[in-house]
């Protein structure tokens, strides 16, 4: 089984720049980020520092998300944000240019919040030629955006994968086919999905997979969700990438779960 580690939500308890080091120690190849940067344009000594700790631990980004705005906050994506889209414009570039020089290919777009006085329909539009945008943006090195249902934020309105879906859709309408659904098992779970049936129907447009338990998006086996039915079946029907480990563990005891296969 091929995993990634989210080392935005795991690890935690380590300075960010040490956490890829630490993923290595605990015996992964992969890991992934959020934005890792507190602006849309980092100075560059601070990329740099970036990839030198993934190059320095001998590790592989496999995904990042652009610039989501405070999410400790309570933000959760500039996509369809009026008034950032300037700012989410230039974060493109410097997504791009990291994944030139790492080989990461798959890119998570937060849609963002509903904002309040903003109309909807305003949102969406914006929603939409920003994800083309993006789509275009890391289309040059080859790469993938993502878009991903959230649960636990009222606010945030993809919460379906048929959403989410829909919204590719008119992308794909707008003249690219680089964006993908990113399924979160824990997300869909807690909105109510019924997740084998959307396995079934959509596993072959996966994007990217990753999982966590409920309750409480802990470790596999901490919760109630048949996660590793739903990854195995995910793969017989197509899916071949990694699975994404996004969930809330102490650093001590975050991977005890996983068989390891022998050398």
């Amino acid at each position: 089984m091929s995993y990634t580690v989210n080392c935005s939500i795991l690890l935690t308890e380590l300075p960010l720049l040490e956490r890829p080091a630490a993923a290595k120690a605990a015996g992964f190849d992969q890991v992934e980020f959020w934005w890792p940067f507190a602006e849309a344009v980092p100075a560059d000594v601070d990329v740099d520092r970036f990839i030198g700790a993934l190059d320095d631990a001998g590790v592989r980004l496999t995904g990042l998300n652009f610039l989501a705005g405070d999410m400790p906050g309570g933000d959760r994506g500039l996509v369809s944000w009026i008034g950032r889209d300037v700012e989410f414009r230039d974060n493109v570039d410097v997504v791009a240019g990291i994944g030139e020089a790492t080989g990461c290919r798959h890119f998570n777009a937060l849609y963002g919040n509903r904002q309040d006085g903003q109309d909807p329909a305003a949102q969406d539009a914006l929603g939409l030629d920003n994800l083309v945008a993006a789509a275009r943006g890391v289309g040059r090195i080859g790469g993938t955006v993502l878009l991903e249902p959230v649960s636990g934020t009222e606010a945030y309105p993809v919460k379906t994968a048929q959403h989410a879906l829909e919204i590719i859709s008119a992308t794909r309408a707008a003249g690219v086919d680089n964006v993908q659904l990113l399924a979160d098992f824990y997300h869909l779970a807690v909105n109510g999905e019924d997740v084998a049936a959307v396995i079934e129907q959509h596993a072959h447009q996966f994007g990217h997979i990753q999982i966590a338990d409920n309750p409480g998006r802990g470790a596999p086996g901490t919760g109630e969700l048949p996660l590793g039915e739903w990854v195995t079946r995910s793969r017989e029907l197509g899916y071949s990438g990694p699975i994404g480990l996004e969930y809330k563990a102490a650093h001590d005891d975050a991977f005890g779960w996983l068989i390891r296969q022998p050398a």
